[in-house]
């Protein structure tokens, strides 16, 4: 009966926004940097999250997955990005009587420093320009093994004396089959939303996108292996191409304290390959260290030959 409700909402939700709604993503979103990973956990796993519970990082992945967090956790990520590009989040969960799981977050992304110039090349100046979204989510099993989760979002962006902002939500499912090889399935619907003040004069999209992805423990293995389908809203030219933006992750427990992960990203791969040889664009690693209230992430991304992203995150059992 779980198992049948479960894949009934599912269905239903992936058959509504890809067949009914293909072209929804035609022209391209802003507030880009909603669709960028966050943990450095998530990173190394090639983004493959949306199944992992937990983690209060899922937030950002999947709010259902902190349906199973019934202890207070909370993280914090720095992202070491391209160029002079830096970015970071701090999320937080706990269960609240009579109410469910519920968290909080913020992550945000810094461009930098950029000079200003008039039409003459005249320097006027400098000027920034940033990201950041402030969430809430709360999660609760609908029954036993399924849970539901609904975040929604403030999101604000500047450039110099300009800025707009945005409210949004996401909504996901997690639902978990227990057992010697647990395995568990989750779909998110992210981003649905609209924008309050606008930078010009039309308002732009909000990134719609819907995943949908697995968990599976393989029989006698210390490995939590995920296989995630992003952005199944968008239009492509045949039904085969929507399932090209996949990624693939892998956690390994090495030892009680120790973890090794591996992940990789198809959609980035193809879009930074250049010629005929990509190198180990898509590719990220990492590991992590969990002490007894205490944890350290870390991540490495490659993006070819545009370069390189490191993450960093921290987690506490307050």
């Amino acid at each position: 009966m779980k198992g049948t409700i479960f894949i009934r909402i599912t269905t239903i939700s992936i058959l509504f926004f890809v067949f009914l709604i293909p072209g929804i993503a035609g022209e391209r979103p802003t507030y880009q940097f909603l669709q960028h990973d966050v943990s450095a956990r998530a990173s190394a796993m090639g983004g493959s999250f949306i199944s992992m519970s937990g983690d209060p990082a899922g937030i950002f992945y999947n709010p259902a997955t902190i349906g199973t967090s019934f202890s207070p956790v909370a993280a914090f990520g720095y992202t070491s990005h391209l160029l002079d590009i830096n970015a970071g989040f701090a999320a937080y969960t706990q269960e609240m009587e009579d109410v469910g799981v519920v968290g909080i977050g913020v992550n945000y992304v810094n461009y930098g420093t950029f000079e200003q110039t008039d039409v003459l090349a005249n320097k006027l100046g400098t000027f920034s320009a940033g990201d950041m979204a402030f969430s809430l989510s709360l999660a609760n099993p609908m029954e036993e093994n399924l849970y539901y989760g609904v975040t929604g979002k403030f999101i604000y962006s500047s450039i110099a004396d300009a800025n707009s902002s945005a409210l949004a939500a996401d909504l996901g499912l997690l639902y978990l089959i227990p057992g010697n090889d647990p395995i568990s399935f989750g779909v998110t619907i992210s981003n649905i939303g609209t924008q309050i003040d606008k930078y010009g004069t039309e308002a732009e999209s909000l990134p719609l996108d819907i995943r949908f992805g697995g968990t599976i423990k393989p029989q006698h293995l210390p490995l939590q292996l995920n296989v995630n389908f992003h952005k199944l809203n968008e239009g492509q030219d045949t039904f085969l191409d929507k399932f090209t933006m996949f990624t693939v992750g892998g956690e390994f427990t090495l030892s009680k304290s120790l973890l090794f992960r591996f992940g990789y990203n198809n959609e980035r791969r193809k879009e930074l390959k250049t010629g005929t040889s990509a190198g180990m664009t898509g590719f990220s690693f990492g590991g992590g260290l969990v002490l007894k209230t205490f944890r350290l992430d870390y991540s490495f991304n490659s993006f070819g030959i545009i370069g390189n992203i490191n993450r960093i995150t921290i987690g506490l059992d307050v």
